[in-house]
This record gives structure tokens, C-alpha cells and sequence, in this order.
């Protein structure tokens, strides 16, 4: 069995100083494009920090998959940085840094009550790496929604487990990520992107243990004076305590939804769809 630790090695290759990163198409969110999540995790291996810590990163532009991209690392005492580009336009695509996270705090409160089953479910697609149905990597989350909360309970898969027992950080990065995208999603009605992403993992969590993410659609918040950008909050909980915490800005990107809409309405219950996306499937 493949894991996901195992595919994110295979991903790099060492060239000279620096790193050749080549992502898996598993490793998918939107289509053609690497899940924020992914590239958080990414980012995390490297580091190889144990201790709790804040795992960041600034998307300047999507992330393609199966393209050798450049990766520079550096590090000062403890932080660790990184600068992804595309070597053929030499634009840089995301910057990343690992650094000590302090305590949970607040967070501890902050969106208990999940959305389940018993709310409104939102759309999955056969590739991504967080809902894909046919993605045999992927965590095969689902996701859903009510007046209050965005969230769910997911059950560690296989490729999940490391050696040690513990779940792998990418679940907990993916999870947030997405859970941040949803947000955003329903709070313009607009598809869009993840672009300023900041994941605290507090510790590692249980494999065996059930997963719950949330966040509060009351908290989600226009970024200054363009609504294009929405700051959220959200929340981890394993094992009756707080795992990880994000604070995550999605921007909406007017007219994307129509390409995303129709690969959903595929596969999705149309009133599915709709709930989220009104404006594309009238």
C-alpha cells in the first residue's frame, strides 16, 4: 500500500542546493491543480519538526501537478523557509514557513458543533484529494453545512497511518484547507482559492481516532475593503482535544464556479450543487 508519506518523498528530488518537487496528480484540489493541503505537507516534511508548530503558506499562483517545479529551503535557528517556483516562467507559485506554535488557547471553543450527516451535504468529485470518490490516495472526506458550522467527522484511512501509530500531518492540513474553501465558497457563492494559508498542528494526533473540523460561518470575514477575500477560522478535534487549528483567507475568483458546477452536477444531487454555487446552476 501506497502511503501518503511515502508519496510525498517520491515527490522530491534533491538538485544541487536545492529540491526538484514533482507532485503527484493524486495530490489534486481543483482541477489541474495541487491541494493547498498538499503543498502545506510538503513544507512540513521538510522541516521534520516534531514539537508543535505553524505550517504557512502565501499561493501567489495554482500549483500544477506532475510538472518538476524548483523548491529552495532555508532555515535560521528554528524557522524554515521555502520558495516554490516554476522554473520555466521563474514566477515563484507559493511561499512557505514552518515555525513553533505556542498553545491552542481560544481555539479550544472554537466551532464544537461539526456539521454531520444530519445537515446539508456538500458536493465531492471523483479526483480531488479531499473528497475524491476514485482518488485511492486521497482522504475521501465528506464534508457538510448548516445555518451555523462547516465541518464533518472523517475516519483515518490507510495511507493515513504512519510507523509510529500517529496520523499523517497532510490529513490535518487537507482537512483544514478544505474545510476553509467551503467557507469561503458559501459566503460569496463563488468558487475561488486558498491563498494565505496558516495551519498550527498542536500535536500529533491518533490514527485510530475520528477527525472532527469546523468553522464558523458567523466568523468568516471580508479581508479590508475587498469582499473578493474571506478570512476563516477553523478547527481540528481527535481524541477529545484540539489537533490542529488554521487560519485560512480564500479568494473568490468570479465565473470559476461555472467550469467547477458542471463536473459536479455529474456526480452531485443538483439541489447539492446548488445550495453553494445559486448563481451557476439556475
Amino acid at each position: 500500500m501506497i502511503t501518503i508519506d511515502a508519496t510525498i518523498r517520491r515527490a522530491l528530488e534533491v538538485s544541487g542546493r536545492d529540491l526538484i518537487l514533482t507532485l503527484d496528480p493524486a495530490l489534486q484540489g481543483l482541477p489541474d491543480t495541487a491541494h493547498g493541503g498538499s503543498v502545506l505537507a510538503v513544507f512540513d516534511a521538510l522541516a521534520e519538526a516534531t514539537a508543535p508548530r505553524e505550517v504557512s503558506g502565501t499561493y501567489h499562483r495554482r500549483v500544477p501537478l506532475g510538472i518538476p517545479l524548483a523548491l529552495q529551503r532555508a532555515q535560521a535557528d528554528s524557522a524554515h523557509t521555502f520558495a516554490l517556483s516554476d522554473p520555466s516562467s521563474k514566477n515563484v507559485l507559493v511561499e512557505g514557513r514552518v515555525v513553533p506554535a505556542g498553545s491552542p488557547g481560544d481555539a479550544a471553543t472554537n466551532g464544537r458543533g461539526a456539521a454531520s450527516a444530519g445537515g446539508y451535504p456538500l458536493p465531492v468529485s471523483r479526483t480531488c484529494f479531499a473528497c475524491g470518490t476514485d482518488n485511492d490516495l486521497g482522504l475521501r472526506a465528506r464534508l457538510g453545512f448548516d445555518a451555523d458550522t462547516v465541518g464533518g467527522t472523517w475516519e483515518p484511512r490507510a495511507p493515513f497511518r504512519r510507523a509510529d501509530g500517529s496520523l499523517a500531518p497532510a490529513a490535518l492540513t487537507t482537512l483544514l484547507d478544505e474545510t476553509a474553501f467551503w467557507l469561503g465558497a458559501l459566503a460569496t457563492g463563488e468558487s475561488g482559492m486558498t491563498t494565505e494559508l496558516r495551519v498550527s498542528l498542536h500535536g500529533p494526533a491518533p490514527f485510530g481516532a475520528p477527525v472532527t473540523v469546523s468553522g464558523a460561518r458567523a466568523a468568516v470575514r471580508p479581508r479590508g475593503d475587498d469582499s473578493r477575500y474571506q478570512a476563516t477560522s477553523v478547527v481540528a478535534h481527535a481524541d477529545g482535544r484540539v489537533v490542529a487549528t488554521a487560519q485560512i483567507t480564500f479568494v473568490a475568483v468570479r465565473g470559476a464556479a461555472r467550469r467547477l458546477v458542471t463536473g459536479m452536477l455529474a456526480m452531485n444531487d443538483p439541489a447539492c450543487v446548488q445550495r453553494v454555487f445559486p448563481a451557476y446552476t439556475r
